[in-house]
C-alpha cells in the first residue's frame, strides 16, 4: 500500500485500535513510533513488532501535556529526518453521566486528552510536514460520537465532534501544502474501551449488537485497515473526511 519505509507516529499505540494499527503498519513496512502514556506497555508492543520482523521504537507521550507532542515530533525528526504520517489515536472514555452530573474536572480531562491532545499532535505534525516540504498524511480518531451523540456521554460527544471540526479545518488550510488530514469514526469496536463504556455488561453489549445493522461489533483490525489506507498514497485525493466505521449504525 505504498507505505514501505515510511515513518509514522501512532499515539495510543499500546492497546485497542492503536495496537491493531501499529501491527498492520509494521507488516506494511512502516517504521512505527509507538507512542503511549503507558511507556512500559508500549515498549512491550515494540518488542513484539521487532520479534515479528517489524521496525519500531517506543515514545512515552502524554498528548495532553503542553509541548510533549512537539518534543516527540522533534525527536523523531532528529533520528529519522522526517515524519511521513501520523495516527492521532490516544483517547479516554470519560464519565457516563448526564450533563448536569459531570464534574468540571472530568469535563476538563476528557477535553484535554480527546480534543486538545489531538490538536497538540496535529499542530506539531503539520509544522514538521511543512518544513520538510514533502507533505504527509494525518489520521485522527474521532468516533460515531463525532457525528451523532450517545446519551450520558456529553464530554466525549463534545470532544469527538471537536476532532471532526479540527480535522476538516486542518484539511482545508494545509491541502495546498500536500498535507492530507482525515478522521476515522469507529462505532462499536471490540476493544477494552468498549467494555469499559458498556460497564462490561453482557446485556448492554447484547443491546449494542441489536442496534447495529450488520449485527456485530468490529475487530480493531478492521479500523486499522482503513487507517492504513488513509495513510497510504492509495488515498492520495482524500482529505477532510470523517469516515464512519460502524456497520451502518449512523445511517439509521
Amino acid at each position: 500500500m505504498s507505505l514501505d519505509k515510511k515513518v509514522v507516529l501512532v499515539t495510543g499505540g499500546a492497546s485497542g485500535i492503536g495496537y491493531a494499527t501499529v501491527n498492520r503498519l509494521a507488516k506494511d513496512g512502516v517504521h512505527v513510533v509507538v507512542a503511549d502514556v503507558q511507556a512500559a506497555l508500549a515498549a512491550d508492543v515494540v518488542t513484539q513488532l521487532k520479534s515479528a520482523g517489524g521496525s519500531a521504537e517506543v515514545c512515552e507521550l502524554n498528548v495532553a501535556e503542553e509541548g510533549a507532542a512537539a518534543a516527540a515530533v522533534t525527536s523523531i525528526v532528529e533520528t529519522h529526518g522526517r515524519l511521513d504520517g501520523a495516527f492521532n489515536n490516544a483517547g479516554i472514555v470519560g464519565p457516563k453521566t448526564k450533563l448536569l452530573e459531570i464534574d468540571p474536572s472530568q469535563w476538563a480531562q476528557v477535553l484535554a486528552v480527546n480534543l486538545t491532545g489531538v490538536f497538540n499532535c496535529v499542530q506539531a505534525e503539520i509544522a514538521q510536514m511543512i518544513q520538510q516540504a514533502s507533505g504527509g498524511s494525518i489520521v485522527n480518531t474521532a468516533s460515531i460520537c463525532g457525528l451523532v451523540a450517545l446519551p450520558h456521554a456529553t464530554a466525549y460527544n463534545a470532544a469527538k465532534h471537536g476532532v471532526v471540526g479540527l480535522t476538516k479545518s486542518a484539511a482545508l488550510e494545509y491541502g495546498p501544502k500536500n498535507i492530507r488530514v482525515n478522521a476515522v469514526c469507529p462505532g462499536f469496536i471490540d476493544t477494552p474501551m468498549l467494555a469499559q463504556g458498556a460497564g462490561a455488561s453482557p446485556k448492554v453489549l447484547e443491546n449494542i449488537l441489536r442496534s447495529v445493522p450488520m449485527r456485530r461489533v468490529a475487530g480493531p483490525e478492521e479500523v486499522a485497515d482503513v487507517v492504513a489506507w488513509l495513510l497510504s498514497e492509495q488515498s492520495s485525493y482524500v482529505t477532510g473526511v470523517a469516515m464512519p466505521i460502524d456497520g451502518g449504525w449512523v445511517t439509521q
